[in-house]
């Protein structure tokens, strides 16, 4: 199997500035950045535990505000190495796939959404390669 780890749980907000503020002065957590998505319309906000930046919190900014106080946790992302391979794993596994093919962000981590058991929304994302690495 090659999930390591959670990578992120994503968070859908109304306001990333707002929810930046919130999650840094009131938990304490350490805002990485800040970027706009592919798609030119969600924002994307990375916050990490001081000190232990090997899970993050992503705050999703323009997905969609409307749901409920309980339905906010967008998805869970389990960090892979290779992202081609796991995709296609999990396509011959015949498990149900939001994406049809591998989202590439602006900072080169990649991406692909696949459905649990009950809906659930799955993420596996391979991190963009940092550069001194």
């Amino acid at each position: 199997m090659a999930v390591k780890k959670i990578e992120h749980l994503g968070i859908m907000v109304s306001n990333i500035e707002q929810s930046v503020a919130f999650y840094t002065s009131v938990l304490g957590l350490e805002h990485k950045y800040t970027m706009l998505h592919t798609n030119g319309i969600i924002r994307l906000g990375f916050l990490s535990f001081p000190g232990h930046e090997e899970t993050e919190i992503e705050l999703i900014e323009g997905y969609n505000s409307a749901l409920p106080a309980e339905g906010k946790t967008h998805h869970t992302a389990y960090t892979v190495d290779d992202i081609e391979s796991e995709f296609e794993r999990v396509k011959a596994l015949g498990v149900p796939l939001r994406d049809t093919e591998i989202t590439t962000l602006p900072n080169g981590a990649r991406y692909f959404f696949l459905y649990g058991p009950d809906g659930e929304l799955l993420e596996l994302f391979q991190p963009a390669v940092q550069l001194g690495n």
